[in-house]
């Protein structure tokens, strides 16, 4: 292995991750907190998102957006921030010589921000939002559809920027007793990847949140399971070209014992051209552009999904080549050589991680927000036990009719043809 990773507890409860990588030459400075829209109220949805946006408007030490972005800059830097459902995080690579410009930087906007310019950050906020809806305000995001439908009555269903109401309504008020609740000690992890040493990024650390505040770990409440009670089909009509959709399966938390599996069935479906969704569906057909499977996890719920987009008079065909296609999995119709090529390539994928301290960052850094990191060890050797019963199994238990939410986005012509393929989901995934 060619890196080592370290993990301190600062006094305030911070607690920094260092990975060296003697064999790299630039590093990546990143801050991951546990705060996102799934820990805001449906009057204050947002302000997790507006609070990222003001940080970069300058702190004591760097008074505004130019003097903070420039000091970055100097050492090759480029000062980012991302605000997610369960977490935010911030990050720049730099070159090796410059490890304590970006902390000083990320942690005085996390300490001590001025957190000025409230209301054109709003404003600029109201526009990044109007991607997301149509002419007359409706939501038109598929992602926003999707966990609205899944986690309906939950804060995981809060968008992430806000609504427009809860945007224009936050204030200062709110804005400053959200970053006092979860910008302190405990909620907040420090990663640093490259080539530098534990020592030197504990001490630098220590200076650059000499500020901060000790303070708990957020906690959340779990979403309850979706009742099995599907095929479940949402159509918004949307004047476009295409039909965008999503396919989702509610399925299991990130370290639940079946998510190797059903990492490994996801690479299955779509793990290059050759496998099986592209090819059955773009490849061999021209029914799509694109089309792909994916998984999100978090540290109590996650989802099998299936998305991409069509032509509307595709859409249905499309439906029913991705059921079928399924179905196949569920059928234990999976080669040796497909399991096989599945494993490989997921090992070359953490064989490939330790190029990129970015990667590094977020695999060591942004898990410890929840709980201790699986080394590319373990998680190879659990990947490796995964056998083809195994997939089949996670494939019928999890990849049902009873528990699929479809949502779909476009021209109104595409979904009396689709919503039948999908209410006769059941007789396709056998």
């Amino acid at each position: 292995m060619s890196f080592s990773v370290f993990k301190d507890v600062l006094p305030s409860g911070l607690t920094v991750v260092t990975i060296e990588t003697p064999h790299l030459h630039s590093l990546m400075v990143a801050v991951y907190v546990r705060v996102g829209s799934r820990h805001e109220e449906v009057k204050n949805n947002g302000v997790s998102h507006l609070l990222e946006h003001l940080f970069f408007r300058g702190s004591k030490s760097y008074p505004d957006s130019v003097r903070m972005n420039a000091a970055v800059e100097s050492v090759g830097g480029n000062l980012n921030g991302v605000t997610m459902r369960d977490s935010s995080y911030f990050y720049t690579p730099a070159h090796q010589d410059g490890l304590e410009v970006p902390l000083s930087v990320l942690g005085e906007m996390m300490t001590r921000p001025k957190l000025g310019h409230l209301e054109t950050e709003k404003r600029i906020i109201l526009e990044e939002m109007l991607d997301e809806v149509d002419e007359r305000g409706r939501d038109v995001d598929v992602d926003n559809l999707s966990k609205r439908v899944l986690y309906e009555g939950h804060p995981m269903s809060h968008k992430i920027a806000g609504t427009t109401d809860s945007v224009k309504k936050l204030t200062l008020r709110d804005v400053r007793k959200h970053f006092e609740r979860a910008y302190v000690g405990g909620n907040i992890v420090v990663a640093v990847s490259g080539p530098v040493t534990r020592k030197r990024v504990v001490k630098a650390t220590k200076e650059s949140f000499r500020y901060l505040p000790p303070g708990p770990r957020l906690g959340e409440v779990a979403p309850l399971e979706l009742a099995p009670t599907g095929p479940r089909f949402k159509f918004v009509t949307l004047d476009e070209a295409q039909v965008e959709f999503r396919m989702s399966f509610p399925t299991v938390r990130e370290d639940h014992p079946d998510s190797a599996g059903l990492g490994l069935l996801r690479r299955v479906l779509d793990d290059g051209l050759s496998s099986r969704l592209p090819h059955n569906i773009v490849e061999k057909r021209g029914l799509a552009y694109s089309v792909g499977a994916m998984i999100e996890s978090f540290h109590d719920v996650g989802t099998f999904e299936i998305e991409g987009a069509s032509a509307p008079e595709n859409l249905a065909e499309v439906f029913q080549e991705v059921l079928r296609t399924l179905g196949t999995l569920r059928a234990g119709k999976i080669s040796r050589e497909e399991l096989r090529r599945a494993k490989t390539r997921f090992a070359m994928q953490l064989d490939f991680l330790q190029d990129s301290p970015g990667d590094l960052c977020g695999w060591f850094g942004a898990g410890e927000l929840y709980r201790p990191v699986e080394t590319f060890e373990q998680k190879k050797a659990e990947m490796e036990r995964v056998t083809l019963a195994e997939l089949q199994r996670l494939a019928k238990k999890w990849l049902s009719a009873e528990r699929m939410v479809t949502v779909a986005v476009g021209p109104r012509s595409a979904k009396k043809k689709s919503e039948a393929v999908i209410l006769k989901a059941a007789k396709l995934l056998r």
